[in-house]
């Protein structure tokens, strides 16, 4: 097995390939997620965009391996694993933590002198300018718990089985740690153009907070705000993914016709 196809095992998971899409969506859980949660995603989507969903370690069949408690490592580490995909244009959607990690990585691409992500999807997370003071990392693990329940973002019956809190306990405690200390360290402005979204009654961002993100590239920014809380983007799936579809059609024509 090679490097790079070691690198795809881990940290890539293409549940529907579609070799004639022009590009692809990388797309980046929460904390405490997986990439299982962008199934549905790449279902909706395929075979006009391929879909990668990344899975972090500490979860589901990375269990065994520790969490990675500092958001650049981690970044740095999926833009690694994702070079072999570089071969087509790239747009990135991250859902809270995820959010941090699609901007480090489109930071990234900059970086290296690739161009800049043909769109970014940032969900759930106000802007990095928006600090706020957040400790659940020092949580007991039945304040984490009670947290995780009043977002709605996790199956209940995972919750209520103590056999499973003590299997994903540690991968929510290592995200946690790693989004409450973030610092954004480069002032780099993008060029792409940002989709921000998010729900009107999510306790963690206010549409104001979401809406900074614009101070983050020189493209254009859009603000939709959906009905709903925190996981929004569950309950709206279809909703989402329209939106999605939409901006990348839009985006998929440019790519075919450049």
């Amino acid at each position: 097995m090679t490097q790079a196809s070691t690198r795809e095992d881990l940290w890539v998971r293409r549940y529907h390939s579609a070799p004639d899409s022009p590009m692809r969506l990388v797309c980046l859980p929460h904390a405490g997620g997986s990439s299982t949660f962008y199934f549905p995603v790449s279902k909706a989507l395929s075979p006009a965009v391929e879909v990668l969903a990344i899975q972090y370690p500490g979860r589901q069949d990375r269990l065994a391996e520790p969490g990675i408690e500092s958001l650049p490592e981690l970044a740095d580490r999926i833009f690694d694993a994702l070079q072999p995909f570089m071969d087509r244009p790239l747009a990135l959607f991250g859902h809270s933590m995820g959010a941090i990690l699609a901007h480090e990585l489109a930071l990234r691409m900059r970086s290296a002198g690739l161009p800049d992500p043909v769109r970014l999807f940032l969900s759930g997370r106000r802007a990095p300018s928006c600090r706020r003071e957040e400790d659940m990392r020092l949580r007991s693990d039945a304040g984490i718990l009670n947290e995780l329940k009043a977002l709605h973002g996790t199956d209940e019956s995972m919750l209520n089985d103590p056999d499973v809190l003590d299997m994903i306990m540690p991968s929510i405690r290592s995200d946690y740690r790693a989004v409450e200390t973030y610092q954004l360290a480069s002032d780099t402005l993008l060029s792409c153009p940002v989709t921000v979204l998010t729900g009107d009654s999510d306790p963690r961002v206010a549409p104001s907070e979401a809406e900074l993100w614009r101070e983050y590239t020189t493209g254009e920014t859009e603000l939709r705000v959906f009905p709903g809380g925190h996981f929004f983007l569950a309950d709206r799936a279809a909703e989402v993914v329209s939106l999605v579809a939409g901006r990348l059609g839009e985006k998929t024509a440019t790519v075919v016709a450049g």
